[in-house]
């Protein structure tokens, strides 16, 4: 299969679809890779290094997009991006489509096949594409958060873990999954007061068997979640139903009445953010100021570590690239339901329930995509 690589294009992403290790294991399998040039810039890879292990060098992406079967990208793709997606192609990134109404319309329009890591699920549960990339943000959103709360970044002028005499700074985590139990993780090292909220008892169980007397975990009801979000310094939204938009957990008048130079994390915002205040921000502007609380909703919190973001993600997605471009996207879904999982958008389809029901189309099984002779009309 011939396979490309674009430069990421959104605002201060640096991360990069595969690595040159990747590529060498795509190409000794015998498959060929098209890498547009400087696209491993962010994580310090040079054309040179891409070239050395097989890798063709293109001058921009328009080659990529015209040649390649197989687009591998981290994040959606933006508007010019999508102009270039043809019928028949096939796009392996994040996508998270359900908050994004014109990036899917424009993949419907395109005619690609278009698989989101975020929605690939594991036997376990689990969401094995999205997992590594909820670590890197979960101990992000502490440092972000820490960051935001000094005062000249308009927080409340406090350090996390408070000094001897002084006391820590409260920090409330909602939700308990891989975000937020790696948020927990950071939040304890800096000796913060942390609190976690959810409505899993298992979740609940595992963070107190791991860190014990030093985390409060707590039930999440819409009276707790209200006591300890007014009576926090610092809120991590870390609250995810895969494929579908994040429920706004937190509302505007909670937001009022926090204290003046809280700071907010929506780690959420990708799939639209658990905060009724959230709105996508860029690590180039990364915050904003409403009633006095700052927020902080960078959209691709990872991009700002990619060299740590890029290995972990390609450890978990280079064995269903391989899958992909050894046996085909029909056969290599066809054998995996939890693989299927991920397919969003298959000709001008919409193959993802969450998807469909939040943007109002019609809904395709994603099986019948994989069955050659199924027909369109053939929608739920």
């Amino acid at each position: 299969m011939l396979i490309g690589v674009p430069k990421e294009i959104k605002n201060r992403e640096n991360r990069v679809g595969l690595t040159p290790e990747s590529v060498q294991e795509l190409i000794t399998a015998g498959h060929q890779v098209l890498v547009e040039t400087q696209a491993g810039k962010g994580i310090n890879a040079s054309d040179e290094d891409y070239s050395q292990v097989g890798a063709t060098i293109t001058a921009d992406a328009s080659e990529v997009f015209a040649r390649a079967e197989m687009i591998v990208k981290v994040k959606e793709p933006q508007a010019e991006e999508r102009a270039m997606l043809r019928e028949g192609q096939l796009l392996f990134t994040y996508l998270h489509l359900a908050p994004d109404a014109e990036q899917t319309k424009d993949l419907v329009a395109s005619g690609a096949t278009c698989i989101a890591y975020e929605t690939i699920t594991s036997a376990s549960g689990g969401l094995p594409l999205l997992a590594p990339m909820s670590e890197v943000a979960g101990r992000m959103s502490i440092q972000a958060g820490s960051h935001a709360l000094e005062k000249t970044q308009g927080g409340r002028g406090m350090l996390l873990g408070g000094v001897p005499g002084v006391a820590p700074a409260k920090v409330v985590v909602i939700g308990g999954g891989v975000v937020g139990s790696n948020a927990v993780q950071m939040a304890v090292g800096a000796r913060a007061d942390v609190v976690v909220l959810d409505r899993s008892k298992q979740a609940l169980v595992n963070i107190d068997q791991e860190f014990g007397g030093a985390v409060k975990t707590v039930y999440s009801t819409k009276a707790a979640l209200e006591q300890h979000v007014l009576e926090a310094d610092l809120v991590i939204g870390s609250v995810l139903i895969p494929g579908a938009k994040a429920p706004k957990l937190v509302t505007a008048e909670m937001v009022a009445n926090m204290k003046k130079g809280a700071v907010m994390v929506d780690v959420a915002i990708d799939q639209g953010g658990c905060f009724a205040t959230s709105r996508a921000t860029t690590h180039e502007q990364p915050t904003y100021e409403i009633d006095g609380v700052i927020h902080y909703c960078v959209a691709n919190m990872p991009g700002g570590v990619p060299l740590t973001s890029t290995y972990a993600l390609n450890n978990a997605t280079l064995p269903y690239v391989m899958k992909l471009a050894n046996k085909g996207w029909r056969m290599a879904l066809a054998e995996d339901k939890h693989f299927l999982a991920g397919l969003n958008v298959h000709a001008g389809q919409v193959t993802n329930a969450f998807v469909a029901e939040a943007l109002g189309y019609a809904y395709m099984d994603p099986a019948l995509a994989c069955d050659e002779t199924a027909k369109v009309e053939e929608v739920a």
